[in-house]
């Protein structure tokens, strides 16, 4: 920086000017010190609050650490009472070797069991295989049944196949002879043609049931061309054919007639006759369902004859009816059933050989059990 000189006559007039007289240093000085009074005081408040806020920290931490303390104090009093309690528990426990006793029975209870389970399910897989083969002896048996009482060939084949099914699960080769006898007969079973029982029945129901409509027809005479052609009006002649022919619709006789004319039937004998060809008709239902060939022939043969001797075949009901039943006579309601008994015999041959095998494998193993439970008497 440069200094500015001033000129000497502005300069002089400075120095010879009065000087006024210099305020009091001693106020300056009583301003100052209360000044810095204050700011003692200030920091000694300051200073007392931040200690007070010290004591009060002190304080809480002191507090806390009672706390902790008597907690500590808590926990320590629950250990010892723990231990205590696992001292008299110890004391109450038996001693090492008796322990060790224990934990060598506990080994041997443990091998016991598995050896008995083993054995159990080994009893219990040969007991499920029997139950199984004597559901196959009792299904023969059924389909033997089946066949010899009401001739069911279906129910008797599929009684048969469960059978077969059962022998071929068991996977054993002493079953060979058996499920030859089984195939044998299967192949018999299936070249029988089961007649339809069911559906001869319900026929010979609906032929009944027509029985109850059927009505006689009335004879009625058809005059021949010449008859027909009467003479003129005008002349005696003519009268007395008018006469005849009005004479001939209540009463005619003919002595070329061909053909033979049923009695007309009403009333009581009408319903005799419906309940002769109905009970006939009836029979031939049982007869279907129980298989008794004879007996069927017989029935519809009686139906046949009572309907042709009581109802005229020009009748349309009557030959309608006649025809179903000569149908239904077609039918074959009896059949040739194949025996079953060797088969039943088979399996009931393997079934003696198999348990014959499985008592001899049980007999070795009857007498180590025996040994061990003398060893474990004593």
């Amino acid at each position: 920086m440069s200094e500015t000189t001033l000129p000497e006559d502005q300069v002089q007039p400075a120095l010879n000017a009065p000087t006024e007289p210099a305020t009091p240093v001693v106020q300056r000085r009583g301003n100052g010190l209360a000044i810095l009074a204050l700011l003692l005081g200030a920091a000694g408040v300051a200073a007392g609050g931040w200690g007070v806020w010290q004591v009060r920290n002190l304080q809480a931490l002191n507090q806390q650490q009672l706390a902790q303390l008597q907690t500590l104090g808590d926990q320590a009093q629950g250990l010892k009472l723990s231990e205590q309690r696992m001292g008299a528990r110890l004391d109450q426990m038996p001693p090492a070797d008796v322990l060790e006793a224990s934990r060598s029975l506990v080994a041997q209870l443990q091998r016991d069991q598995q050896h008995l389970s083993q054995r159990l399910e080994t009893v219990l897989g040969a007991s499920r295989k029997d139950w199984r083969l004597a559901e196959a002896e009792h299904l023969l048996r059924l389909a033997s049944l089946r066949l010899s009482a009401l001739q069911d060939v279906n129910s008797a084949r599929a009684l048969v196949q469960g059978a077969d099914q059962i022998l071929g699960e068991q996977d054993d080769s002493g079953a060979f002879a058996a499920r030859d006898a089984l195939a044998k007969s299967l192949v018999d079973l299936r070249s029988v043609k089961q007649p339809d029982r069911t559906g001869l029945f319900l026929q010979l129901g609906a032929l009944r049931g027509q029985v109850l409509q059927l009505t006689a027809l009335a004879p009625e005479f058809h005059p021949s061309a010449e008859s027909s052609n009467l003479p003129a009006d005008g002349d005696g002649a003519s009268r007395w054919a008018r006469w005849w022919d009005q004479i001939s619709r209540y009463i005619r006789i003919d002595f070329d007639a061909d053909k033979n004319i049923q009695p007309l039937l009403a009333g009581q004998s009408l319903t005799q006759v419906r309940l002769a060809l109905s009970l006939a008709l009836e029979q031939a239902q049982w007869a279907a369902l129980n298989g008794e060939a004879e007996v069927y022939g017989q029935a519809l043969a009686e139906a046949r004859d009572v309907l042709t001797g009581n109802f005229s075949l020009d009748n349309p009901q009557s030959k309608l009816l006649l025809e179903q039943i000569v149908e239904l006579g077609k039918q074959p309601v009896k059949v040739v059933t194949p025996d079953l008994t060797g088969t039943l015999n088979a399996v009931q041959a393997y079934l003696e050989r198999r348990n014959l095998r499985v008592d001899e494998s049980l007999k070795p193993a009857a007498k180590p059990a025996a040994n061990t439970a003398q060893e474990t008497s004593p």
